[in-house]
């Protein structure tokens, strides 16, 4: 009976992880399209970078 629960709570987790992993991943394509975005659209007067810091 605990082999069975180990292994299922290892399934749990690795689905948890693998899901957490994939929203990550959508995260930073959201990031990296918008930075470009910001890169792209940038004002013309000025020399340099678009943000702050």
């Amino acid at each position: 009976m605990v082999p069975l629960l180990l292994v299922l709570l290892l399934v749990l987790l690795l689905f948890g992880a693998g899901f957490a992993v994939k929203i990550l991943w959508w995260v930073a394509l959201a990031v990296l399209v918008l930075w470009l975005i910001g890169f792209v659209a940038r004002p013309k007067g000025s020399s340099g970078r678009w943000y702050r810091w």
